[in-house]
């Protein structure tokens, strides 16, 4: 009897792998997993492909100091610690030695740890901010950054071998397609905790916390931010207080996501307690949320925008431009030409980011999905780092977070995204993909199209400077619309006219 979900094709999206647990996110699918990327990690020295002709190869990373080990980490979902010790015990069985983690880790802790060793890779046992009924398996390389395609391409075609010829178990060939690399392996317990805490010391001015006595409001949603963020905001001054600071595998009934409609909880607390500032991470800690004083949720976008204000004034000596994800504000295009900083546009997966990170073209570099990293920091989204620079912003600058946005409004002219998702039927879809496919509409509902962008979906750029992307779900019949323009209330009116675009 084959198990449930074994010999189901098992794709990596943007972030990973992930599946339903019990369903297709067996023990058994978490094995084949790990031997593919095994397989992958074995091929050679030279695991990330040529990076673009425009980045500077002297930064590239060195090869592997310590070829053998590769990182293991898990989050707070049901049963992660359970898939993360059969993954490194898998690891082991194959000659690498696994370093697992000894508690659930950060996202971002599991990319320093795998920088700072010098490790092959890592594995990260996480589905993010995804529902609770998700588990998943993130494959960074070994400059800690999220797998590019070309990597998890591979992943995929390995998987799909061993599923083809019906494999249990790899065979020890010496040839490096079933993973084996050889030697006897082991597992070894990993705390990086620590030392990933005082590396952010390198970054974030936290004599400027301390001197602000600041009282703050986190909310880790039951994720792994606990005993990190604010474990170091305290040490340096600042009295937080929690919410849902515990492990909850069902995370409250609802996703681990920093969103407005989740943070209820925190937003009541510092508006009772008139606190300056509450912020969130979500399930793995990669991504931010923030509550201003007054209670207001302060977008992604506009954290962003704010960030690369601050940065480019208070870290005037750091070189680089500021690279965004095609779906993230044009806000950061505004802010940075005042500044003098170039802009580099991205397709939609911080893979892509952290690839110029990497290169050391960068002061900041981000996502309107809440992601975030700056130069000198690691390829890959840090929401207790944006979580610190806020904090640092808040008690420089000794306003609030909508004095900030109102004064960057005033300076380089007001801009407001949002986005949503719009479920099609298989006529709708088809249609629409041939619309989208074809030349584009000179006017879409009042606004002129002025250009498109291709770079990943459809963005139809229009004559006022206001935008509209469209970009097609690759697991469901869901097509994702990115708006932005100048009010509210256009923003209202212009995802109204999308959504009737898309309907047709």
């Amino acid at each position: 009897m084959v198990e449930k979900g074994v010999g189901v094709a098992l794709a990596f999206g943007t972030s990973g792998w992930r599946a339903i647990i019990a369903d297709e996110f067996t023990m058994e699918n978490v094995r084949i997993v790990t031997r593919a990327i095994s397989a992958v990690l074995a091929e050679g020295p030279e695991l990330r492909p040529e990076l673009r002709p425009e980045l500077r190869p002297e930064l590239r990373p060195e090869p592997h100091p310590k070829p053998h080990e590769v990182i293991v980490g898990y989050d707070t979902r049901f049963m992660s610690e359970r898939f993360a010790a059969e993954c490194a015990d898998e690891l082991a069985r194959l000659g690498w030695t696994a370093l697992l983690t000894t508690r659930e880790t950060p996202t971002p802790t599991i990319s320093w740890a795998i920088r700072s060793r010098g490790a092959r890779g890592g594995i990260n046992f996480t589905a993010s901010h995804n529902p609770p009924q998700y588990n998943g398996m993130k494959f960074s390389t070994s400059d800690g950054a999220p797998a590019l395609p070309e990597q998890t391409n591979r992943v995929e075609q390995r998987i799909a071998e061993m599923q083809a010829s019906h494999k249990a178990h790899p065979v020890a060939d010496g040839t490096g397609k079933s993973g084996w690399v050889g030697g006897a392996g082991e597992v070894v317990s990993l705390d990086p905790v620590e030392d990933y805490l005082a590396s952010l010391a390198q970054k974030v001015d936290f004599g400027l916390i301390g001197a602000a006595n600041l009282q703050l409001a986190y909310d880790p949603l039951w994720g792994t931010g606990r005993g990190y963020l604010d474990e170091i905001l305290r040490r340096h001054g600042a009295q937080v207080e929690t919410v849902h600071d515990h492990r909850d595998v069902l995370f409250g009934g609802y996703s681990p996501e920093p969103s407005e409609r989740n943070l209820a909880a925190m937003r009541e607390l510092v508006v009772e307690r008139r606190l300056a500032l509450g912020m969130s991470t979500d399930g793995d800690a990669d991504r931010f949320g923030f509550i201003d004083r007054d209670g207001s949720f302060i977008s992604a976008n506009h954290i962003l925008a704010l960030l690369l204000d601050y940065l480019c004034e208070t870290r005037g000596e750091w070189a680089g431009g500021v690279a965004r994800s095609v779906a993230t504000t044009h806000l950061l295009d505004r802010i940075a030409a005042g500044h003098g900083r170039e802009v580099f546009e991205t397709p939609v997966g911080f893979k892509y980011i952290g690839e110029m990170i990497n290169a050391d073209r960068l002061i900041l570099g981000g996502e309107e999905s809440a992601g975030l990293t700056i130069r000198g920091h690691l390829p890959e989204k840090d929401g207790i780092l944006a979580c610190l620079l806020v904090t640092e912003m808040v008690a420089a600058r000794r306003a609030s977070l909508g004095e900030m946005l109102e004064a960057v409004f005033h300076k380089y002219g007001a801009l407001y995204s949002e986005r949503v998702g719009i479920k099609l039927t298989s006529e709708v879809e088809s249609k629409l993909r041939a619309r989208l496919a074809a030349d584009p509409p000179t006017r879409i509902g009042h606004w002129q199209v002025r250009e498109v962008n291709r770079i990943d979906g459809v963005k139809y750029i229009f004559d006022d400077g206001s935008w509209m992307l469209l970009r097609m779900s690759g697991t469901e019949p869901v097509v994702r619309c990115y708006a932005e323009t100048h009010s509210r209330k256009d923003l209202e009116v212009l995802l109204e006219t999308g959504s009737k675009f898309v309907l047709g």
